[in-house]
């Protein structure tokens, strides 16, 4: 962490002990506009295979959505959804082979990344933005998706009708809402008085706790054919999550357990994406 923001980090500490003491209930809505705001934003170069990509752009929720489409002629489609502050730009290496497989490649800047407008998501408004592209460009039966994206994707399948046709592949999804908030309150070094303040905000906004969004309760629902990819040494999204998911035996399930390549590098693997890809064009 650089030297400027661990000045910042300690300002925002600093900032949140005080207004706790003021207000829990200001305190707990000021987090959960952190929590849900992206404090990065992707915009590097794009790689040379987006040349012959398609541009396509549309307004969702008041915001202009930037996004793309590789071999758009294919009824075949298969939808990538990147993570908290990622951007479709990061899956590059996933186009060329999907193509070759006959697939009509989609990805789009989720609301507040890469090149789309917008200040903040969250995993309800991810939700809904892959139903919006699932009736503007679908339908789509072939789906990947990583961390917050694939935490959206297993709210999204879970209520698409007909999703025993899909398949999806989950990349080191976000698996427990829970945890995140548990590292957002160890981060920030939230008391834990603020806790109860911060889940009822979630449960008001969301109409569910926040014990609600996760994928392993998503999964009881879900009937597509899922390949989960999850690495044992992720910090963020840890294995211990998804164990219980393991443990149920699904039988639509499987489970490709990596070493060393950690939340993000993850889905930049060469060999994980051939894999992935190959999951995907299997009957």
């Amino acid at each position: 962490m650089r030297f400027g923001q661990r000045l910042a980090l300690v300002y925002i500490r600093t900032k949140f002990k005080l207004l706790s003491l003021v207000s829990k209930r200001k305190a707990a809505e000021q987090a959960f506009i952190l929590f849900c705001t992206p404090q990065h934003r992707n915009s590097k170069v794009l790689p040379p295979i987006f040349d012959s990509a398609e541009t396509l752009r549309f307004d969702f929720r008041g915001d202009a959505i930037h996004g793309y489409r590789w071999n758009g002629d294919s009824d075949r489609k298969v939808l990538i959804l990147h993570g908290f502050e990622s951007g479709i730009v990061n899956f590059d290496r996933y186009v060329a082979p999907l193509v070759a497989a006959g697939f009509c490649v989609l990805g789009f800047d989720a609301p507040a990344h890469g090149r789309s407008a917008g200040h903040m998501i969250n995993v309800l408004l991810y939700k809904e933005f892959i139903e919006f592209v699932q009736r503007q460009f679908g339908p789509v039966r072939y789906f990947i998706g990583h961390s917050l994206g694939g935490l959206a994707l297993s709210l999204a399948l879970e209520d698409m009708p007909g999703n025993e046709q899909c398949k999806a592949v989950l990349i080191a999804p976000a698996t427990e809402t829970t945890t995140a908030v548990d590292y957002l309150f160890s981060i920030l070094q939230l008391g834990p008085s603020l806790r109860p303040a911060f889940e009822k905000l979630i449960e008001e906004k969301g109409g569910r706790p926040s014990s609600w969004f996760s994928v392993a309760r998503a999964a009881e629902q879900i009937r597509a054919q899922v390949l989960w990819v999850h690495d044992r040494g992720d910090d963020l999204t840890p294995l211990s999550d998804i164990e219980p998911v393991i443990a149920k035996q699904f039988p639509n399930f499987r489970f490709r357990i990596t070493e060393g390549l950690g939340h993000r590098r993850i889905y930049r693997d060469n060999t994980v994406a051939e894999e992935i890809v190959t999951f995907l064009s299997q009957p």
